[in-house]
């Protein structure tokens, strides 16, 4: 599966969308498509990791780099995964426990403090 990062306007904020492996070869990608959104000024963004086959230490890295940015300026960063292998890795190294995991984009963009206000 070839790589690509979308970005669209969901319901409380950008939705970048990815699809193929995160990997050491596409994590710049991902990270530069991410900063460009909180150069936006962003402050409630989800990461749809649906069409996602693989992830490794690179591609972490590039989420918990946005993960950090955003939370500096009371922002809110959210991912919608949901191959079970993938939701493994976020499980291994705790990522998970730091950045929230939801099964659809949908659930994501409820869960964001931006949906409660």
């Amino acid at each position: 599966m070839e790589f690509s990062v979308t970005t669209r306007q969901g319901r409380v904020g950008p939705v970048i969308e990815v699809a193929g492996d995160l990997d050491m070869a596409t994590a710049p990608q991902l990270r530069d498509s991410l900063l460009k959104v909180l150069e936006t000024g962003a402050r409630t963004v989800v990461v749809d990791l649906t069409q996602v086959g693989f992830v490794d230490s690179s591609g972490l890295g590039a989420l918990v780099l946005v993960y950090k940015n955003l939370r500096e300026r009371d922002g809110w960063l959210g991912l919608a995964v949901v191959r079970q292998s993938i939701r493994n890795v976020f499980s291994i190294t705790s990522v998970d426990r730091v950045i929230p995991l939801f099964g659809t984009v949908r659930e994501a963009e409820d869960g964001s403090p931006a949906a409660a206000r």
